[in-house]
């Protein structure tokens, strides 16, 4: 948790500066592929992701120690070779937990946030669910368990895996020659993300590229059919709290609604956006079914929305590095107090992600979010440790709660103002 936290501080930064460096890039070759909320509620997400991850908030079904345990044939020797075969067998394991994703409607409920941008970049990479909470990832680990490889060596190649998957998000890198038959390319990954239905549910692989063309699932990037991007029935929402869930939630009414009694238990496994044929014709749902036609979601928002979205993401960002940064000694202070500020991080995303999205209510949220940082200050008289430093901190974290608490009134306000002037 502690050494993870770490790394995170180097990472999330160096990831910033590349979504930047991108967005500059495009704007500056007049090719922008990042739109400002869309780069927002990415990012967003990758801090509720983070989050979840180093406060340690799942569940594996079967963990890769008790596998190595249980059935290792043989323990590889050298450090050259099991670093290899433990990045392969990782591979591997993606590969197929990544189609499960894809081809099971109670799984999709887990990456649906990964394709719910309708852009294609840097950022929505960082798009990551927090609605994995079980895991069944080490069950395709078994061949490298049944090499032996070592649990330390799978926990230090693990990040590095995740992190190789980062930089094919673009639209800026086209074609890259003998490579294409190798690795993963963002013209592959291109494909992977569109709807076009030549190219959905193609292209799972995450770095290496052959598994798709061994099980089957490949497809080329096709000149005559851009990619278009997102999935067929869209989210419309920048909050990916919401979006994490959202596909669960309709699992949940639709298995409710249906009469059904068989359909109300494999509507869970069924393949991805299937649904019982009398809650579908109850309730239809919106589905994209031309792919070069259909409107983006969007808001309206005032250039004075835009530059208080990211003062407020910044202002995340610092807070969430405090945390990371000081895991072990908000632990010492008391071991529930981490979880504490997890959700002080996911109150204070879905607060102003509800402003993003013009939610009249955005200010409870935010309300919300403020007083329970204020009572954790009242209670412990601190702000997770900060006192050491000195103990005006607190109080200026109270006044930036009291500040952000009348900016969104004051935003919440305009929006109603203008939704009125609409209707007229």
């Amino acid at each position: 948790m502690e050494t993870y936290g770490k790394i995170l501080l180097i990472a999330m930064p160096a990831f910033l500066v590349l979504v930047l460096f991108e967005k500059w890039y495009g704007v500056k070759k007049g090719f922008d592929t990042v739109r400002n909320m869309d780069m927002i509620s990415s990012l967003s997400s990758g801090i509720t992701n983070v989050t979840k991850d180093v406060l340690g908030l799942s569940i594996a079904i079967i963990s890769y120690d008790w596998l190595v345990n249980k059935i290792a044939l043989t323990h590889i020797q050298s450090s050259v070779t099991v670093y290899i075969i433990a990045f392969i067998a990782l591979d591997f394991a993606g590969y197929w937990t990544h189609r499960i994703a894809h081809e099971y409607n109670f799984f999709w409920n887990n990456h649906i946030i990964h394709h719910s941008s309708e852009e294609f970049n840097l950022a929505c990479a960082l798009r990551q669910s927090i609605a994995g909470i079980v895991k069944i990832f080490a069950i395709f680990l078994l061949p490298a368990a049944l090499l032996g490889v070592p649990p330390l060596v799978v926990a230090v190649v693990a990040p590095l895996h995740l992190f190789a998957q980062f930089w094919y998000h673009t639209r800026h890198i086209h074609k890259m020659g003998f490579l294409e038959n190798i690795i993963v390319t963002p013209s592959h990954h291109r494909v992977h993300h569109a709807i076009n239905p030549e190219y959905l549910d193609k292209n799972y692989s995450q770095i290496f590229i052959f598994w798709d063309k061994l099980f089957g699932t490949f497809q080329q990037e096709l000149p005559d059919k851009p990619p278009v991007y997102g999935i067929t029935r869209p989210v419309q929402t920048w909050n990916p709290i919401k979006i994490n869930f959202q596909h669960l939630w309709l699992l949940i009414k639709d298995a409710i609604r249906t009469h059904n009694i068989k359909d109300k238990f494999r509507i869970w496994l069924m393949p991805t956006g299937w649904r019982p044929a009398d809650v579908a014709e109850k309730y239809p749902l919106y589905k994209i079914t031309d792919v070069y036609h259909f409107e983006k979601y969007d808001t309206k928002a005032s250039l004075a929305l835009h530059v208080w979205c990211w003062v407020q993401l910044i202002a995340l960002l610092l807070f969430v590095s405090y945390l990371f940064g000081n895991i072990a000694r908000i632990n010492a202070l008391n071991s529930s107090y981490i979880y504490w500020y997890g959700l002080f991080v996911f109150l204070a995303v879905y607060a102003y992600t509800e402003l993003m999205d013009r939610n009249r209510y955005a200010l409870i949220w935010e309300l919300l979010k403020n007083l329970f940082g204020a009572g954790i200050i009242f209670y412990t008289g601190d702000w997770f440790g900060t006192n050491q430093w000195h103990s005006s901190i607190a109080y200026l974290i109270l006044a930036w709660f009291i500040v952000t608490t009348i900016i969104t009134a004051w935003f919440v306000q305009q929006h109603r103002q203008e939704d009125k002037l609409v209707i007229v």
